[in-house]
């Protein structure tokens, strides 16, 4: 057998299989029964764990002293009060300018890329676990408290589940007053938003590469652990309060705190990655706002939650589905292909063609393409970037419309 624990994949460094864990019970008894009858001999003996996913040489959890990563705050954007200074004395007349005034031009900036702390994001979370309905922080010493995961391994609150800063990326050619879509980005197990998502896995370099006009929203979800959790994303309403906080930072991050309400009703994107494919599903089921979601692409990421996913895809036909695989999920992904198809909804199994209302695309990878460097190499090199580019090509796409400006949208 192969339990799902061996199966969930650290983005970062990789531990201790037996610390993998999904935090969905139900997943871990069906991926074991599933696993057991698999008929592929080089899956159930011909890989180790090590050899899947050797252990990388990275940087320690950021920031270190030798990076320049700064948390910005959202005084940092503020306009400023001029300091007042003493006007100089008058001349008794006006000299009248026979040279044109040169309308003012707003100068030229560079990517955006920083760190903002959400009190709607993924953590701390003080909530239920709805896989067992029991507290989420299950286990105490003395004054810690943490979680132990079904693997009975121990992350404890402090240190795995107290990080509510957000990754945000505005590409330097990004315009709000155009249409745009904002890109929701779950990482996966054992990472964190610097040495993985921005440096390795270069997630705002391909947004930016892509042209698209689109911005990036990167929660950290646990801090560079073997674990899944979604956090404050399993609580009904969790995904719709997430995306209504950004929009006021994005719209001071952007310059611009009159175009909140273009941010608040802004297509969405959401992108899941290995273990990210649980805040993903629980975003869409429970998220409050999976109307205003246009499209969703899963990176070697079905481990569990197909009916969520399924459910999405059947209800929301102006929409986009993509999940490209490995053959280490091949059986999970074929299972909701099974599904789809069922219902009479049309599947295709490559990215030859374009993006159009209503996609449902799956690809397996071969067997070069590793997990571990799967966003930045799935079917083709910046799988993210490729999305983006196909989405921006077809007009009829209705991510490409302009955002709405009518305050109902919002509370779809």
């Amino acid at each position: 057998m192969v339990p799902l624990s061996l199966t969930l994949v650290q983005c970062g460094k990789a531990p201790d299989p037996a610390a993998l864990a999904t935090n969905s019970q139900a997943n871990v008894q069906v991926v074991a029964k599933t696993s057991s009858q698999t008929s592929n001999p080089r899956v159930a003996s011909g890989d180790t764990f090590e050899d899947r996913f050797p252990a990388p040489q990275f940087k320690e959890r950021f920031p270190s002293a030798s990076e320049s990563f700064l948390q910005r705050q959202v005084s940092d954007f503020s306009p400023r009060r001029a300091v007042q200074q003493q006007p100089p004395e008058q001349a008794p007349y006006k000299v009248a300018s026979l040279e044109p005034q040169v309308p003012y031009k707003r100068p030229p900036r560079d990517d955006l890329t920083t760190l903002v702390s959400m009190k709607s994001s993924a953590f701390p979370y003080f909530g239920n676990n709805p896989a067992s309905d029991a507290p989420f922080l299950n286990i105490s010493k003395g004054d810690r408290r943490g979680h132990r995961s079904y693997s009975g391994r121990v992350f404890w609150q402090d240190e795995t589940y107290s990080d509510s800063r957000v990754l945000v990326h505005v590409p330097e050619h990004f315009d709000v007053h155009k249409p745009g879509v904002i890109v929701v980005f779950f990482h996966g197990n054992g990472a964190t938003l610097e040495r993985d998502v921005r440096d390795r896995q270069l997630v705002p370099k391909q947004i930016s590469d892509s042209g698209a006009n689109a911005v990036l929203l990167a929660p950290q979800m646990a801090v560079d652990a073997a674990d899944s959790s979604a956090g404050k994303f399993w609580q009904p309403g969790g995904f719709k309060r997430f995306m209504a906080e950004s929009a006021d930072h994005l719209a001071r991050l952007t310059g611009d705190p009159n175009s909140a309400r273009a941010f608040a009703n802004m297509p969405i994107v959401i992108v899941g990655y290995s273990g990210g494919f649980l805040p993903t599903a629980w975003s869409l089921e429970v998220g409050g706002i999976s109307d205003r979601v246009r499209g969703v692409v899963l990176l070697d990421a079905i481990y569990g939650e197909l009916d969520k996913f399924a459910s999405w895809i059947e209800s929301h036909r102006s929409g986009f589905f993509v999940s490209s695989y490995t053959r280490y999920t091949a059986r999970r992904d074929r299972e909701l292909m099974s599904m789809l198809r069922q219902k009479g909804i049309s599947v295709a199994e490559d990215m030859e063609g374009p993006l159009r209302p209503g996609s449902v695309v799956f690809v397996e990878t071969g067997d070069g393409i590793t997990h571990r460097d799967y966003v930045t190499r799935a079917w083709t090199r910046d799988p993210l970037k490729d999305v983006l580019v196909k989405m921006s090509a077809t007009p009829s796409l209705a991510l490409t419309r302009v955002a709405s400006t009518n305050p109902s949208a919002s509370s779809r």
